[in-house]
């Protein structure tokens, strides 16, 4: 792509996301079975998956950050297999119902067409096999709404395609998706814009 969105941009993510470390870690721990990690970026949540991992796929679009995630392997749990590969989230190289657990994590704002990669996702997990979610949306409130509304074009730019207004929670269920679980709220250490949270888990209904 660019040094930029290459080199100088994964930096600023992880430092940004830092705030959501409780919330990936509560995400990722739940993952089970053979787990499909999309937009796994630079590995950041590989030390946070549990003994119930038995397989790790993660796919990148970008291989600088795939690159990145090599050196995160090792912080895997040690019984799990860790595979990483570049990889579409718009047309994922994998059969129908073959994975248990399918994880997105702070990719749906990027994605260009996220319900056709939720699509995807539902397609590749199993029966009752569960999406693990966490994503920053569009707010709740109609005033931060559009402020979000605003902002989003220099805001898309600046972070690599980023956007701040997408309705993640309505494009999940049009996906197909059951929740299981879900939480909203506004983290109180993310810039107000970017802060609206929802985490949790959705079902592919058997």
């Amino acid at each position: 792509m660019s040094f930029y969105a290459d080199y100088i941009f994964p930096v600023v993510l992880d430092v940004a996301t830092k705030p959501l470390k409780p919330q990936r870690q509560q995400t990722i721990a739940l993952a089970k079975g053979r787990i499909l990690e999309i937009g796994i970026g630079t590995g950041a949540n590989l030390p946070f998956y549990g003994s119930d991992a038995s397989e790790i796929i993660g796919i990148e679009p970008e291989l600088p950050m795939l690159k990145k995630a090599e050196l995160m392997v090792k912080k895997a749990p040690s019984q799990a297999v860790v595979k990483l590969a570049v990889g579409d989230a718009h047309q994922l190289d994998f059969a129908d119902n073959s994975f248990d657990t399918v994880i997105m994590c702070l990719v749906l704002c990027t994605i260009p067409n996220p319900l056709l990669a939720l699509q995807e996702a539902y397609r590749v997990l199993k029966p009752n096999g569960q999406l693990l979610f966490l994503e920053h949306v569009r707010a709740p409130k109609p005033w931060l709404a559009r402020c979000q509304d605003a902002i989003n074009p220099a805001w898309k730019h600046l972070a690599c395609g980023c956007q701040l207004n997408r309705d993640t929670e309505a494009t999940i269920k049009q996906a197909g998706f059951s929740f299981e679980k879900i939480e909203r709220f506004q983290h109180p250490k993310l810039v107000s814009v970017g802060g609206c949270i929802i985490q949790g888990v959705a079902i592919k209904q058997g």
